[in-house]
């Protein structure tokens, strides 16, 4: 069985079959398109496992941290860009070929939070030494901290929900009802993603669905499912791009006023994520009270 497997042929379209079901519209329309072709000949010409690509991703992205602490923002960025694409083929390589290992998600998931923290450092070291303001160094810090407490707050969020179902007696979502896929498939993706619409776990009639006009949010979110984009625009793949990517190719000018509206935005999309899920358990505990009174009436 690995012997047929190890001899297989794969076609680009098997490695598209590999991409995820909804991503960031980061990913799909500026790194997915070359990670595809880029995992085409790593499947079928090298024997490089997922593990070792999530590796070099990481060494690239301590080589892009270096190149921001000695003020070459371009080359920066660019291996930044690379860094990415890699650590999106180490997924696509993982589903291709069934070699991705829960080892693996840890080590793409701690890579990632490395990466980001010394492209930061790099990023406010070297503007730092270049300029001597202090708000490089900030820059720096806050990078890091909104990357974190997004991460940290993921998996909490997502605690919260289960622990919810629990409670209902419900069956646990499918697998992209949040745009996650199980790990045995998705060893080496963006661990944790949240549900956007949680909302929609309420149980509306098909009646009353069907006679409801679709509103501008379903028409839109209908629209990007369609072209695989998730529905929560601002995340944190989207505030790296712009921190470490589209920032640096602008310029030094560009750091500070980019970095500063991405994270406003990142910060604002987990408040209203944080709101729509402090809704929805707030909604189950007045269904937990009304059906305890009905108990006792009974």
């Amino acid at each position: 069985m690995v012997m047929l497997e190890s001899m297989r042929t794969y076609s680009l379209d098997d490695v598209y079959e590999t991409r995820k079901r909804r991503d960031s519209w980061w990913t799909v329309y500026f790194v997915d398109p070359v990670a595809c072709r880029v995992a085409l000949p790593v499947a079928n010409r090298t024997k490089i496992t997922p593990n070792g690509l999530t590796v070099f991703s990481l060494v690239l992205g301590a080589v892009s941290a270096l190149c921001f602490a000695t003020n070459h923002l371009i080359a920066g960025a660019v291996v930044f860009y690379l860094s990415f694409m890699i650590d999106c083929v180490d997924g696509k390589i993982a589903r291709l070929k069934g070699t991705g290992t829960p080892f693996g998600l840890w080590l793409d998931y701690v890579g990632d939070r490395v990466r980001v923290v010394l492209c930061a450092g790099g990023l406010a070291y070297g503007q730092y030494a270049l300029t001597s303001d202090v708000n490089y160094i900030l820059l720096g810090a806050a990078v890091a901290v909104l990357d974190l407490f997004r991460y940290v707050n993921a998996p909490q969020m997502k605690r919260v929900r289960e622990a919810v179902r629990e409670e209902r007696g419900e069956r646990g979502p499918e697998p992209d009802e949040e745009h996650t896929e199980p790990l045995e498939r998705v060893p080496h993706a963006e661990p944790l993603e949240r549900m956007s619409h949680i909302d929609s776990l309420e149980r509306v009639p098909l009646a009353e669905r069907t006679r409801r006009p679709r509103s501008f949010p379903r028409r839109l979110n209908r629209f990007l499912a369609r072209h695989r984009v998730r529905s929560h625009l601002i995340s944190g793949i989207e505030f790296h791009a712009a921190v470490f990517v589209v920032a640096p190719l602008a310029g030094a000018w560009a750091l500070i006023p980019l970095a500063a509206l991405a994270g406003v935005l990142l910060l604002v999309n987990e408040i209203f994520l944080v709101y729509r899920m402090w809704r929805f358990t707030r909604r189950h505990g007045v269904a937990s009270s009304q059906e305890s009174r009905e108990h006792v009436l009974v």
